[in-house]
């Protein structure tokens, strides 16, 4: 691998293996000051174009080289994401807001990402061979892959479609969230010399950029992280041609804790499975049903534990929660802070807006709330838990699966027997025991019912970005072959 001289002075398409600007520029806002500091070039629709058609013309080379030699650029491409996340970390701080080491480790998880998802093998599979003959199952890449992304975890969600668009062959165009697109533009920069031109395409814009691109005819599928509400657009978008896609949105996850939990240990892991990026993760907990006799215990340790936290700017080494991501999102959350103030529940700790310049809200410990407000059926994505009480673990499951939403979930026990019997009966793509949120290379991770449709990951999400292709052979052409 080459040496890298990178520079990220300037945020620019990535097309065909070069960097381009547009006419026109946008700005990007540093959430911790709600002021611009840099722009983002806006791409044309002719620019669109031209990144598909490089992505067509590199196909047949990139998917003849086989999955080992791609897999080699790739992992060559993880290093340089460890090389540079110091330098990048800094940009995503800035973008996203999450403090600064939270920006670097999102580097080194994505990094992770395409070692592990590199090393799976998807091997074509013998269906039958008998009388009849032979029948073998095959993958094929399906050609040209549009990527959305959003601006909650840019640089994570940015790698994982990379990488997995990549490895099973099939070439990219990649469309970052335009709230967060500086540090996944300059991928491209890190990208330049590795990887065929036109292998990668990444360009920024807002919601026309991502109409073209979900209706484009040439783009055999959409994988789309982000809202309900978008990923129905982009599921309506994709019919006109019959894309594929799949859609990985919001939750608004459910944890179970038991009256046999030590509070104390479990409070600081479901505070940061909760709160973690100032709560901007689609599989955070988002309602906390908690058993009677560890109701009150919970509330008291969850609420210190929030009155201690240091919210404050990424940059500032201290900071452990930054700030809400942009101000729609800020005023979103206000909004339901406010209804709940007016609810009737108890407003435990924190949920003012901080002095500080910027989209800063305190913690939010939320005890008595109950089914019917705001602040539990929707999905805040911030810094607010929910908190509900139950008696009876049936009833705490009933009201759990009782939402459109259908992403993750978790249960908390100190028996594992228990805890698996409860888990088993929760309606979600993903149920932890004693621990929430986290995805693996080798683990398929994915929603159900409003939470998306099809699973990223593992060698079943792999799959995803491939078409079936089954081989017949009869068996007189087998024997003849002998």
């Amino acid at each position: 691998m080459q040496t890298l001289t990178p520079s990220f002075s300037t945020a620019l398409h990535f097309i065909g293996g070069q960097l381009h600007d547009s006419p026109t520029r946008f700005d990007v806002i540093d959430p911790a000051t709600g002021l611009a500091f840099q722009t983002a070039p806006d791409a044309t629709q002719a620019q669109l174009n031209q990144a598909v058609v490089a992505a067509k013309q590199a196909l047949p080379a990139w998917r003849d080289l086989g999955y080992e030699k791609r897999g080699e650029q790739l992992r060559a491409f993880a290093s340089r994401l460890r090389e540079q996340a110091p330098t990048l970390a800094t940009l995503l701080t800035q973008e996203q807001g999450k403090p600064i080491a939270r920006a670097r480790e999102e580097f080194e998880r994505s990094a992770m990402l395409v070692d592990g998802i590199t090393r799976l093998a998807i091997d074509s599979e013998l269906l039958r061979e008998d009388a009849r003959g032979r029948a073998t199952l095959h993958h094929r890449p399906l050609g040209v892959v549009g990527a959305i992304t959003p601006w909650n975890t840019p640089i994570v969600l940015a790698v994982s479609k990379i990488v997995q668009a990549l490895y099973t062959g099939n070439t990219l165009v990649l469309k970052p969230s335009p709230y967060a697109p500086l540090a996944t533009l300059n991928l491209g920069v890190l990208a330049k010399d590795l990887f065929p031109p036109g292998v990668l395409n990444i360009i920024a814009g807002g919601t026309d950029l991502g109409s073209w691109l979900t209706r484009h005819p040439d783009i055999a599928k959409i994988s789309f992280t982000g809202s309900v509400r978008t990923g129905k657009a982009v599921m309506v978008a994709c019919a006109d041609t019959l894309k594929r896609f799949t859609l990985e949105l919001g939750g608004n996850d459910a944890a179970i804790v038991l009256d046999d939990v030590d509070v104390e240990k479990i409070a600081p892991q479901i505070f940061w499975a909760a709160f973690g990026n100032s709560g901007q993760v689609c599989m955070a907990i988002k309602r906390l049903y908690v058993q009677r006799k560890a109701y009150e215990p919970l509330v008291a340790a969850l609420a210190r534990i929030a009155s201690q936290v240091q919210v404050g700017p990424g940059a500032d080494a201290s900071s452990e929660l930054g700030p809400l991501q942009n101000r729609a999102q800020f005023e979103y959350v206000r909004g339901i802070l406010d209804d709940t103030r007016r609810s009737g529940a108890r407003l435990f700790e924190g949920g003012q807006r901080l002095p500080d310049s910027g989209y800063f809200i305190a913690p939010a410990i939320v005890a008595d709330a109950l089914e019917g407000m705001r602040v539990v059926d929707e999905e805040a994505f911030g810094p607010v838990l929910p908190m509900l009480a139950f008696d009876d673990v049936s009833d705490a499951v009933r009201r759990a699966n009782d939402t459109t939403f259908g992403l993750g979930s978790s249960v908390w026990s100190s028996d594992l027997d228990r805890a698996e019997e409860i888990a088993n009966q929760l309606s979600a793509g993903t149920t932890w025991i004693n621990s929430h949120m986290g995805v693996e290379p080798g683990v398929p991770f994915g929603g159900i019912k409003q939470s998306g449709m099809g699973v990223e990951y593992a060698v079943q999400g792999l799959k995803g970005y491939m078409e079936p292709h089954v081989i017949k052979t009869p068996a007189h052409d087998l024997q003849a072959s002998h």
